[in-house]
């Protein structure tokens, strides 16, 4: 199968709005995501996104991110979601996305790629460890959500 990597166009938010709905029920959260394809539009310039993309157009997978600076180690990047919709499990897409966002942190300069995965997801938390990915299982998430 034929996947480009590339980076998210508007013309997109619609498919990828559905793939974090779908992403949220796979992670059995669907009640925590909120965002909508018009908070996309008006956050635009805040999204940042690589997507896996089929030689016909369909969107197999994605993974967003954010830079962050983090006071021990510096300039960094965080790797919000990678997620590969079920069809496309298995096929490499996975790897082609994470290695996306590596070859992007070291060419912005970054020190560090961070992110989470859930302590349940066994086939992800082998995946990254391949990968030569730490995960110390110190630390734990603090949210504070704010409506608007």
């Amino acid at each position: 199968m034929e996947i480009s990597i590339r980076k998210v166009e508007v013309s997109d938010f619609n498919q990828i709005n559905a793939l974090f709905r779908e992403f949220a029920e796979f992670e059995n959260l669907s009640e925590r995501m909120t965002n909508t394809v018009e908070q996309m539009m008006e956050e635009k310039e805040h999204f940042n996104c690589f997507v896996a993309e089929t030689a016909d157009g369909e969107i197999a997978g994605y993974v967003t991110y954010f830079f962050a600076y983090y006071t021990w180690v510096g300039k960094s990047l965080y790797m919000d979601d990678l997620y590969v919709r079920p069809d496309f499990r298995g096929q490499g897409i996975g790897s082609l996305l994470i290695h996306k966002i590596i070859a992007y942190a070291k060419a912005t300069g970054c020190h560090r790629l961070r992110w989470q995965v859930s302590e349940w997801n066994q086939p992800a938390i082998g995946f990254y460890k391949k990968l030569g990915a730490n995960i110390s299982g110190v630390e734990q998430n603090c949210d504070l959500s704010f409506s608007f």
